[in-house]
């Protein structure tokens, strides 16, 4: 398991190393590229695409793979998730075979949590934070949910900068992927700070528009999947406190933090509806609906626990002390997850593609 190990100390390594935040400090986003930043994401797209046999639905999506061969483009655009299966057909049509969805899916994946991790304070501390389970669990795992909540951060960096119609493009185009995607949307309405009535109409209006285009069929499948079924999450409770610890840190610390208006909205939003779907999982029996749901807020904890350093730390200060903290807390997640969790070994042993033949 040591490449999950690496994946981890390289943004570990970055974040004890990193000077002191600058002027994103103060509210600016900085999200230009460095070379460093580009070959870190060419590394995480080529780890992510090229897993061989890693993850608990490798099965499925080989079965997806299959399932569009000999399909015509319009029965393939009319399948659900369009997005998802077009890139499986284009897989099959130009003979990339089931590494060329993975890498285009890691790569869509990885711009989307790179450039969400440089528009924060601290992003190498951010991407440590994402690594145990957003990176190696949800995109190593969870192929179609992994691309949306990748093309989700893109969005949430233009929420961020206030290009709502940007968000909602971007969730769009995520839920494509993975339809579930559309229940991010009202965020957009919530987290408004201007015109609020116009924007609630025209993301409503969008909101409704992407779900009977891309939900509405298979909400009754959905429906008996996960409610009526009862369809246990293993480890739900778990997953959700991860997003709930965060929360609670931001509303009762909130004046600690440093949001720019619309920011300081999205995120106190995603903490209550972290809070909300934690303690509907004392009454709710289908914790697989609300363990899914969660998976799209946690990017909360890169927002959260990147900041804690300069929130709890001495002012102006690189507050190390706190970096090794926020890592240490991480480095055991990864431990834990990797060595005890029920479905750890779907992961364990990794495999690159590349050097099968080596090995």
């Amino acid at each position: 398991m040591w490449p999950y190990w690496l994946l981890f100390l390289i943004p570990a390594l970055g974040a004890l190393n990193a000077a002191r935040p600058g002027a994103a400090a103060q509210g600016a986003m900085d999200v230009r590229w460095s070379a460093g930043w580009g070959v870190l994401l060419c590394l995480l797209t080529l780890v992510i695409g090229y897993r061989f046999q890693v993850g608990g639905d490798w099965g499925n999506y080989l079965r997806n793979f299959f399932s569009v061969r000999g399909a015509t483009l319009d029965e393939v655009l009319a399948m659900g998730d369009p997005g998802y299966h077009l890139l499986n057909w284009l897989s099959v049509e130009f003979g990339w075979g089931i590494f060329g969805v993975n890498v285009v899916s890691g790569l869509l994946f990885s711009a989307g949590l790179l450039h969400f991790c440089r528009s924060l304070q601290r992003p190498w501390l951010a991407l440590a934070v994402a690594v145990p389970y957003l990176v190696i669990v949800v995109a190593m795992g969870y192929s179609r949910q992994g691309v949306a909540l990748g093309l989700a951060m893109l969005g949430l960096v233009a929420l961020r900068r206030g290009s709502v119609a940007g968000f909602v493009l971007w969730v769009v185009l995520g839920a494509t992927f993975h339809k579930s995607a559309v229940l991010l949307l009202p965020i957009a309405a919530l987290a408004a700070t201007r015109n609020k009535l116009w924007t609630l109409f025209w993301v409503g209006l969008i909101t409704l528009l992407a779900y009977f285009l891309l939900l509405a069929d298979a909400v009754d499948a959905l429906i008996t999947n996960y409610l009526d079924a009862e369809y246990q999450s293993q480890g739900a409770l778990v997953r959700l406190a991860m997003n709930a610890v965060p929360a609670a840190v931001l509303l009762l610390w909130w004046p600690r933090f440093r949001f720019s208006g619309a920011d300081g909205a999205l995120w106190r939003w995603f903490a209550i509806l972290s809070l909300v779907l934690m303690a509907l999982l004392f009454v709710s029996p289908a914790t697989t609906a609300l363990d899914r749901i969660g998976l799209y807020l946690l990017p909360l904890q890169l927002v959260v626990f990147s900041q804690l350093p300069d929130v709890f730390g001495t002012a102006k200060a690189n507050n190390q002390g706190w970096v090794a903290l926020v890592l240490g807390y991480y480095a055991v997640v990864q431990f834990v997850w990797l060595n005890y969790a029920a479905h750890a070994y779907a992961w364990v042993p990794y495999r690159f593609y590349l050097l099968e033949g080596l090995v």
